[in-house]
């Protein structure tokens, strides 16, 4: 029984990297990563696909999680505009707990010498320690602040005792609200006057800003309160 599982479970990892090449083959090919530059271009690049837009939006949003550091919110934004505030986020949302629960389950089968090799022994030594000892918590908050990389996580937290049950609840309640303010801000943006634009554009330089000059001092900072708990 076991063997045969093994078999199984080589059998979809091999495939799983098959169809992960072959996705970075045709989104290259088909101009994704140049239209990754701005909130416009890969509006236009979504659109250009009617009637299977949605579909598209789908396939790139799961992308995001299980292949590339692509970022969801500014994918999540572009949907907004072109789908409405509730479809952007529901085909997000839907997109990245899929994407999720599939790192996760990736993260099981590689193991923790693959992992390292894959996603750098800075990484792994960083969050590591906390994802084992304090998984529930660490990876709830985690979840929830930007400061953290949620896709290293995922395949992190697949190394760990954690069961596919408790994962998927914490998913569930922590990852959606970013994506839910994204969306509903792309979808708010053609309404707004330019004023309004103009506060929200300098609030998010701010905040990009903090995090590009402090977030590494946050981070340590919340690690050490985590460590605490």
């Amino acid at each position: 029984m076991n063997e045969s599982m093994e078999k199984i479970s080589r059998i979809l990892l091999t495939m799983f990297v098959v169809c992960c090449v072959l996705a970075i083959w045709f989104l290259s090919k088909s101009g994704f990563f140049q239209a990754m530059s701005s909130q416009e271009t890969m509006q236009a690049y979504i659109q250009q696909w009617t009637p299977y837009s949605h579909l598209v939006f789908f396939l790139i949003q799961l992308c995001s999680v299980v292949m590339a550091p692509i970022p969801s919110n500014v994918t999540a934004m572009a949907g907004g505009v072109l789908f409405g505030g509730w479809m952007s986020f529901s085909l997000t949302y839907l997109a990245v707990v899929l994407g999720s629960m599939l790192v996760f389950w990736l993260g099981r089968q590689l193991g923790r010498r693959r992992i390292s090799r894959w996603i750098g022994k800075t990484h792994m030594e960083t969050y590591m320690g906390y994802v084992e000892k304090k998984a529930g918590v660490f990876l709830l908050l985690a979840f929830l602040l930007p400061f953290f990389p949620d896709d290293i996580l995922c395949i992190l937290a697949g190394l760990t005792a954690i069961s596919y049950r408790r994962f998927l609840l914490l998913v569930l309640l922590a990852r959606p609200w970013g994506l839910l303010f994204a969306a509903f801000f792309g979808d708010s943006v053609i309404r707004m006057p330019v004023w309004c634009i103009a506060l929200f554009g300098l609030l998010g330089m701010i905040i990009f800003l903090v995090i590009l000059c402090y977030g590494e001092q946050i981070e340590k900072w919340l690690l050490h309160y985590i460590g605490k708990l």
